[in-house]
Parts: C-alpha cells; sequence; structure tokens
C-alpha cells in the first residue's frame, strides 16, 4: 500500500515535515497546559488570596474543558476537516493563554482554563486523528508514538518554565502566557500543512484528494493506497450511531474501555501532576525553588525518559504484563509515600522531616515510571484497538470523555481529600485503586498484542459480545 515508505521512492516531503510538526506541537501545548499549573499555584494564591476550594476550581476547571472539547472533537474534524479542527484548537490555545495571563479576577483566570481545556480535549482528539491519516503505513506507530511522547516532553517543559520563573513577581502569569506563542505556532504550522487525503476523500473531493497526497507523498503510487482507503470508507459509511454504541452487544468492550479510562485517573497521575509543588513543599521541600526543581526532575524528566519504554516494549511484551507490573510498582510505591507523610506529620524534627522528604521524591519516581510505561500509553492503545471498525469512532470518544470526567473529579476534589482524611491516607486511597485495577484488568481486559483488529473483533465475537458480521469467517 505504501511501497518504498522510507526507501528510496518514499521521500518525506517538506510538507510532511509540516505535519510532524503539528502533531508534535499539538502533543507538547496537551502536556504543557497538564503540567504548568503546578508551579503558578502558589503564585496565584498569593495574588488572589484564595482557598483550596478555589485553588482546585483553577486547576480542575481544563479537564472540565477538555472533556467538552473530545467530545466534540471527533465530530468537528468529520464535518470541518482536520485541518480546521487543529486550526481551532490552535487558536483555542492561544485565547486561553492569554485570558489566564491577563486575567485580573479569579472568575477570568477560571474562564481562560476553560478554554485552555476545549483546545486540549479538541487537540487530543483531531491532533492524532490527522497523524494517523497522514503517516506512511510503516511510519504509523512512530507518528502515533511521537504525539505521546511530545505530550511527557510538554510536561517537562512546563516544569523547567515554573522553575525559571517561580522567583520572579507575577511569574504565574508568564508561566501560564508564553502557551500562547506556541499556540500560535501550532496555528501557522497548520496553515502551511496540508489537509488530509482520506477526509478529502471521504467528501467526494477525489482530484484534490490526490493532489494533496502526492504534494506529500512524492515519488509513491496513489492508485492502491486510494483503493484501499475508498474500501475502508465504504465500510464505515454504515458506522453505528450514538445511541448504537451503549447497545448491548458492544457492552464487553466498551466496558474494558471506560474501565481503563477511568482507573488511568483515580490512581492517582493527575493529582501528583498538578499538585507536584505543594505535594513535595509538604514532603519538606522548603523553598519554591527546590519544589520546583523536584518537580521538574522528579516527575517531568522521569515521565518522558519512562514513556520510552512504552515504546520499546509495547508489542514485544504485550499490553497485559505492562499494565499489571506498571500497578504493582504505582501501588507500592503509593503506600511508601503514604507512610512517609505519616512520619512527616508526626516528626517535629526537621531531620524527620528531610527522611520522609526523600522517601517521597524516590517514591515519586517510581510511581512515574510505573505509570509511564503502563497505564499512561498502554491504556490508550488497548482503547483503540478493542471496538471493531463500525463503533471505534465513537466508542473512543465515549471512553476519552470519561477519562477526562474522571481527571476533573481527581483534580477537583483532591485537595479536600487531602483536607478530609490526611495526605497518607490520600495515597493510600489511590494504592487501592492500583489494587483493585489490578485484579479488573487480570479478570476483564484480553490481550491484544499481535493480533489484527479483525482477529480482536473475532475474539469478541467467540466471547459472544458480537453479533458475526455477515460475510466474515
Amino acid at each position: 500500500m505504501d511501497q518504498g515508505a522510507g526507501q528510496g521512492g518514499g521521500r518525506f516531503s517538506p510538507l510532511m515535515v509540516t505535519v510532524i510538526a503539528v502533531i508534535i506541537l499539538a502533543g507538547m501545548l496537551f502536556g504543557y497546559d497538564q503540567g504548568v499549573i503546578s508551579g503558578a499555584l502558589d503564585g496565584i494564591q498569593k495574588t488572589f488570596h484564595l482557598g483550596p476550594r478555589l485553588l482546585e476550581v483553577i486547576t480542575s476547571w481544563v479537564t472540565l474543558g477538555a472533556l467538552l472539547g473530545s467530545l466534540i472533537g471527533g465530530e468537528l474534524a468529520d464535518r470541518v476537516g482536520r485541518k480546521k479542527a487543529v486550526l481551532t484548537a490552535g487558536a483555542l490555545f492561544t485565547i486561553g493563554s492569554l485570558t489566564q495571563a491577563l486575567a485580573p479576577h479569579p472568575l477570568l483566570l477560571v474562564g481562560g482554563r476553560l478554554v485552555i481545556g476545549l483546545g486540549v480535549g479538541l487537540a487530543a482528539v483531531a491532533a492524532p486523528l490527522y497523524g494517523a491519516e497522514m503517516a506512511p503505513s510503516a511510519w504509523r506507530g512512530r507518528f502515533v508514538s511521537a504525539y505521546q511522547l511530545a505530550i511527557t516532553i510538554g510536561i517537562f517543559l512546563a516544569y523547567e518554565v515554573d522553575a525559571a520563573l517561580t522567583a520572579s513577581n507575577g511569574g504565574w502569569r508568564l508561566m501560564l502566557g508564553v502557551c500562547a506563542v506556541a499556540g500560535v505556532a501550532l496555528f501557522v504550522a497548520m496553515l502551511i500543512a496540508p489537509e488530509s487525503p482520506r477526509w478529502l476523500l471521504k467528501m467526494g473531493r477525489r482530484e484534490e484528494a490526490v493532489a494533496r497526497f502526492c504534494a506529500v507523498r512524492p515519488g509513491i503510487d496513489f492508485t492502491p493506497r486510494f483503493a484501499a482507503m475508498e474500501a475502508a470508507l465504504r465500510e464505515e459509511s454504515h458506522k453505528a450511531s450514538w445511541g448504537e454504541v451503549f447497545d448491548r452487544q458492544w457492552r464487553r468492550p466498551l466496558t474494558v474501555a471506560v474501565g481503563l479510562a477511568i482507573y488511568q485517573q483515580i490512581t492517582g497521575i493527575n493529582a501528583i501532576i498538578y499538585y507536584a509543588d505543594s505535594i513535595f513543599a509538604a514532603a519538606g521541600f522548603a523553598s519554591p525553588a527546590a519544589q520546583t526543581t523536584a518537580t521538574t526532575w522528579a516527575i517531568g524528566a522521569v515521565n518522558v525518559a519512562a514513556t520510552l519504554i512504552a515504546i520499546a516494549y509495547i508489542d514485544r511484551l504485550g499490553r497485559r504484563p505492562l499494565l499489571l507490573a506498571g500497578l504493582i510498582g504505582m501501588g507500592g510505591s503509593l503506600v511508601a509515600v503514604g507512610i512517609a507523610f505519616l512520619f512527616i506529620g508526626g516528626s517535629a524534627s526537621h531531620g524527620g522531616s528531610s527522611v520522609s522528604g526523600i522517601v517521597t521524591l524516590i517514591g515519586l519516581i517510581v510511581f512515574i515510571i510505573s505509570f509511564a510505561f503502563s497505564l499512561g500509553p498502554v491504556v490508550w492503545t488497548v482503547i483503540n484497538e478493542i471496538f471493531p471498525g463500525r463503533v471505534r469512532g465513537r466508542a473512543v470518544a465515549v471512553a476519552t470523555a470519561v477519562n477526562w470526567g474522571a481527571a476533573f473529579i481527581v483534580s477537583r476534589f483532591f485537595l479536600t481529600l487531602v483536607d478530609a482524611i490526611g495526605r497518607p491516607a490520600t495515597f493510600w486511597l489511590f494504592a487501592f485503586f492500583c489494587v483493585t485495577g489490578w485484579i479488573w484488568i487480570w479478570r476483564r481486559v484480553p490481550e491484544t498484542s499481535g493480533r489484527s483488529l479483525e482477529q480482536i473483533e473475532q475474539f469478541w465475537i467467540e466471547q459472544g459480545s458480537l453479533a458475526p458480521v455477515p460475510g466474515r469467517t
């Protein structure tokens, strides 16, 4: 289908470079807006004199916006095209960033966070979809993995910016506002990048689709590629309605997808990413500089490095082993962090806090490593594999929305939970969810590695979950 991809006839054109730039910028913006709030919260609190509840609202509303953005992202990308959908995301990133940076009142800051969230949710759907459709077949996995890796790099860069601006008067505004530059860069890159030939073909604009394909992939015969796309589009024309997504026959794969989406969040990852500086402050890292340094390297840099483990081994070791091993590491580290905070709470000496702070630091490093090679990338791989093509798009959108909903709840009530039951019990609660997640995955989640999408569909048919596909044996 893509004969010569990566060889003499499959050379990358300058337009393909813009496609790669769009994927990386979208992922980095996603990650930056997740991570930057950690270092900005202290400055926001001092500027507006806010309590924990309003800080939770400011932190969590980006996830609420992302939930809404992910729900409309697929439909928008189908109606107006991948290009316009990503352009919209770039505009939302820019507007939301400037709104946050210039906000004279907390409510306007919350509004900016909501707009940023809409951009995050829209980009999370449209950018990987665009990359998957534009990539040569032999490079598709690397394109999608590049998006996931760019998210972790964005989080790391956010922590670096936080560290650089922590001591600045009003530095939190620059932390939140610098994202506008990257938002403009994404918008400009997408203006240059071509529309997806697959979407143009879907819209009946075949001549334009051929022209775009040949511009991006010079030297490649478009005929077999277009024949395959047209056959796939004919099959997708009978895709399920929103009502059918919740039909009984899709229940088991939908349960697996939704369950993975929930467990990815309720085991605590976004609470740690969003509130990392606050956690390290409570663990005895006294100065803002010490807190941001610990956050930058223990969370940000480790997250980037450990994500490479998943990229390297997800197809070799399989999905289930990585998920199960990751949950063991996450649960054990959360128990250790909870114990450390128990001693911090009962210690009056700096020495006790120092030792416990080191234990907290090591525990969170182990947690991030374990998450980054398991529930981070593997969950999204499985969610996008387990559904038949007819229902895949809308079922994945449901799982994505549930994921953002769970992220909103965790980030919205993390500080409230800490106030109510204390830090040790909060981390032990996350550890408990790791245990229940391990049991549930062991019993309910099938291995999808090494199976084609058709074989995975056949598996569900054999399990009695799906009706047989007419004409397929």
